[in-house]
């Protein structure tokens, strides 16, 4: 390097004649020579850093691209598909609108003959997700989808005598009115709300309803994190069958070797979040956890249960959907018989029965129903979801979930930070749905919720006999303050639940 620091030197001209700087009186040749070194030492290191700055960058990239493309994927084929909306609907809006700005640079397709969406990066990192009726969209990430290529029995058209009825007994009154228009409403247009339906139902029976245009009462949406309330509905009944139980341990095969201290982890820890499983549930990362597990993993329950504790079972909470996808398999396992014995017992067990004909659980490409993010369903199905929780479990006279499981859902975790969760179930609005007013508006201290990603929102309130319904895509999260709307929407009610005779 020395060496070729004293030959530029050598070869640097002056600007008044032919001699080098070398040959200039007061200069120190060795001096000049070590500083033009520091120099070029300098830029060598500058350039290295940079050759591994795009290493590094290029090496991100291409573990970023698969899990955007396996999003865009999945996203489109379940909005084409499931929920029938236009494609470029679900691109714009869905996929492109307010997310990640790498997501502009993927291209998504469908090929509606193949019942297929696929989606690129710059023409690489191609994934697909295919549909089969009554399993819905599943990315295939390896050879072969696991399970049936269609569900053979639907759900129940019959709908159960009086429930869930759009009779809109209130929805002429002008202060209800305001309120369900209000959340249609864009005071802010850096931060949409984009409500996309509400229903409202009282003693049983739908009383308000508002859909955004491109939706109707009759399209299923994604319910995201609502669905993990489903999940622990799914663990009722089997524990009400006997097969399952909240102090269960040693729930998967790879937990019980020698001295795996994860083989002490119960099922009421599972369900309450306070595993101590190691899991990273950031939506703001790419590459965290929940990112990886539904976009770029064939086995997602697998994926979650490979996780290492990160503390001791029970000491504090954290949320995570690897736990979820952890009970999916726990609820495979309990059943037993055949893979689409387990993939019709969603549907078997709770939407036939309580006449929820648009629901659809999607599995993953092992078979796995993905309890954590991939039941969709209209907002009216939604809402005879959380009737029968207000319901103590029972649905048109039939005892559905075990008795006190409802009340087991709701008991408060004593180690989230602001007492707000339950066993999968909100017993607080939480961030970033809260109300930011201070003080906040008070709510009945009986409520409580589903909450999924981006605002979806099943409300129970059973002193008030009441419960409401939300979907949307509220982008920025905090666009959506479901405390301050669900509390106004209280105070135009009568004060009084209206005797409607609902599914009771």
């Amino acid at each position: 390097m020395y060496a070729l620091a004293e030959t530029l030197a050598l070869r640097l001209p002056l600007e008044s004649g032919s001699r080098c700087l070398i040959d200039s009186p007061g200069v120190n040749p060795r001096a000049m020579s070590r500083s033009i070194g520091r120099i070029a030492i300098l830029w060598w290191t500058l350039g290295l850093a940079l050759i591994a700055s795009l290493a590094y960058a290029g090496l991100t990239l291409s573990r970023i691209a698969p899990i955007g493309t396996g999003y865009a994927a999945k996203i489109l084929c379940t909005g084409v598909f499931v929920s029938g909306r236009p494609a470029q609907q679900v691109i714009d809006e869905d996929i492109q609108a307010g997310v990640h700005p790498l997501l502009h640079l993927v291209h998504p397709t469908v090929d509606v003959q193949a019942r297929r969406a696929r989606a690129t990066f710059l023409g690489m990192a191609a994934r697909a997700a295919w549909f089969r009726p009554g399993l819905g969209c599943t990315l295939k990430l390896g050879d072969a989808l696991a399970g049936p290529a269609t569900m053979i029995e639907p759900a129940s058209n019959r709908a159960p005598p009086n429930a869930t009825q759009a009779t809109n007994v209130h929805d002429n009154d002008n202060a209800l009115h305001a309120v369900m228009d209000s959340a249609f409403d864009e005071p802010d247009p850096l931060n949409p709300r984009r409500t996309r339906a509400l229903v409202v139902m009282q003693n049983g029976r739908i009383i308000a309803q508002r859909f955004a245009p491109g939706f109707s009462e009759q399209t299923p949406l994604i319910g995201w994190s609502m669905s993990k309330s489903v999940i622990a509905a799914l663990i009722g009944v089997l524990v009400g069958e006997g097969k399952l139980s909240p102090d269960a341990t040693a729930l998967l095969p790879e937990w019980r070797g020698h001295e795996d201290a994860r083989a002490r982890v119960t099922l009421d820890e599972l369900l309450r979040m306070t595993s101590g499983l190691q899991f990273n549930e950031d939506y703001d990362d790419p590459l965290s956890d929940v990112a990886i597990m539904l976009f770029a993993e064939a086995d997602q329950s697998a994926y979650a249960a490979r996780k290492p504790l990160d503390f001791a079972p029970g000491a504090r909470w954290e949320y995570s959907s690897g736990t979820t996808e952890i009970l999916s398999r726990v609820i495979r396992q309990a059943l037993g018989g055949t893979e689409r014995d387990y993939l019709e017992f969603p549907r078997r067990a709770l939407f036939k029965p309580l006449g929820m004909r648009t629901a659809v659980f999607e599995a993953d490409a092992a078979g796995m129903l993905v309890g954590a993010s991939f039941v969709c369903a209209s907002a009216g199905d939604w809402a005879r979801f959380g009737q029968l929780l207000l319901q103590d479990g029972v649905w048109d006279g039939k005892r559905i979930l075990p008795p006190g499981w409802v009340r087991y859902m709701r008991e408060v975790t004593l180690q989230s930070p602001r007492r707000d969760y339950g066993a999968h179930i909100w017993v607080k609005v939480p961030e970033p749905f809260d109300s930011h007013a201070s003080p906040p508006p008070a709510l009945p201290p009986d409520a409580f919720h589903l909450v999924g990603h981006e605002g979806q929102f099943v409300s129970v309130v059973p002193s008030r006999e009441l419960v409401v319904v939300r979907m949307g895509l509220s982008r920025p999260e905090k666009a959506w303050d479901h405390e301050t709307f669900l509390a106004r929407l209280i105070d135009a009610l009568p004060s009084a639940p209206v005797e409607t005779g609902g599914a009771k």
